[in-house]
């Protein structure tokens, strides 16, 4: 896609479009301040550079039948979520419907050359199935902080060899499109914004707990950033004073008590200790214990599981309470791979909450678990990018 559009008119018509699908002109004209004649210019216009196209008759409101408009059938987006332990891949089209998705074990730790290897290949095997022929544009998110308008990493802990990267730069080279760079947590908070839980809402935390933790904030309809990049790190707010080492370097962080390997650590601890015949069996299978073990030890009624997610809720928890009384969000959500433990997380989580907070930012709020699972990383990372493509150049 060589195309932008010429003015903040044009942008906000291509947002609706993506946002609510094909529309036909009178009802584009209902949600957009311009008069029938400028709206049409401009519709015209983008029917000119290719961005959109038109799509049959819309229904009749009376008198002449208007003609629907929808995004260009043929772009083609590149979301790409890497994780810790894993990356997604997934093509959209430009309304952000996934046509195509992968998902494949990965160690981030082996740094930024083997892991854009694996996504490149990834991508590669979308293009052969015939989901798409190239990319119009590509988001990437990434397991830490990124500079936001440069898409490099900085200092991510859990992320050695990645520290300033040129993840855009670099992968942009590679496929031919432009690129665009954040957070995973803020793309798992986009894409919940687009097609899950959070579509209704403005104001909102979305709170990923995989091999670390991290909060998207959503003000007014907008991922809120901060100064640097650095915003929504709660995984390093201190949950217990002169604690357990952190890979960050300080103690007592949240994410060395709840992250997904210190959760693998302490249910380890309580296998061999004798603590949990359920988990010292699965430890005695698999040789390690991950976040899933848990969490099918505490369906099984594994009370020193149930006692391990508990716990680690209740930190979490605590750490969440101290952000409603600051932020005052409309919702918050749960997501990333720990949430396979299900609704006795989300219980700690919310007895905390509501008992640590103040009842005028608690009366209304629901903490619930998000929605779309893997595919809120890329469904956001595919957001990211169409919100690039769809500013004026």
């Amino acid at each position: 896609m060589t195309a932008r559009p010429a003015n903040a008119h044009q942008a906000r018509l291509l947002r609706l479009l993506r946002d609510g699908g094909p529309n036909s002109r009178a009802q584009l004209g209902d949600q957009i301040d311009l008069s029938r004649s400028k709206l049409a210019v401009e519709i015209d216009r983008l029917l000119e550079t290719g961005l959109v196209a038109a799509d049959g008759l819309a229904a009749s409101r009376g008198g002449r039948r208007s003609h629907n408009i929808r995004l260009a059938p043929g772009l083609r987006l590149l979301g790409v979520d890497i994780g810790a332990t894993s990356v997604d891949v997934a093509v959209t089209n430009a309304e952000l419907e996934i046509l195509g998705h992968l998902n494949q074990p990965m160690d981030v730790r082996e740094g930024p050359v083997a892991v854009f290897e694996q996504v490149l290949d990834m991508a590669a095997k979308l293009r052969a199935s015939g989901v798409a022929e190239g990319f119009d544009g590509a988001g990437i998110g990434v397991p830490g902080p990124v500079r936001f308008p440069e898409g490099v990493p900085v200092a991510p802990p859990i992320m050695p060899g990645w520290d300033g990267f040129p993840v855009r730069e670099a992968l942009s080279q590679e496929l031919g499109c432009p690129v665009m760079v954040d957070n995973d947590v803020n793309l798992m908070a986009m894409g919940e914004q687009h097609a899950g839980v959070a579509r209704s809402v403005k104001d909102f935390l979305c709170v990923k707990i995989g091999t670390g933790i991290g909060c998207g904030i959503v003000v007014g309809g907008e991922v809120y950033r901060g100064t640097t990049g650095s915003a929504g790190d709660i995984g390093h707010i201190q949950a217990e004073p002169d604690g357990r080492p952190c890979a960050c370097g300080n103690h007592g962080c949240l994410e060395a008590y709840f992250g997904g390997a210190a959760l693998a650590r302490d249910a380890e601890e309580a296998a061999r200790d004798g603590r949990s015949a359920e988990l010292a069996a699965r430890l005695e299978d698999v040789g390690s214990l991950a976040a899933t073990d848990v969490a099918a030890a505490a369906s099984a009624g594994d009370a020193t599981a149930l006692d391990l997610i508990r716990d680690g809720g209740t930190r979490t928890g605590q750490v969440i309470a101290g952000l409603v009384s600051f932020f005052n969000p409309g919702l918050v959500v749960i997501g990333g791979g720990v949430t396979g433990l299900g609704h006795t997380l989300l219980a700690a989580i919310r007895t905390q909450v509501y008992r640590q907070s103040l009842p005028l930012a608690t009366g209304n709020l629901p903490i619930v678990l998000g929605e779309l699972g893997p595919a809120a990383g890329v469904t956001g990372a595919a957001r990211l990018i169409s919100d690039h493509l769809f500013s004026p150049a």
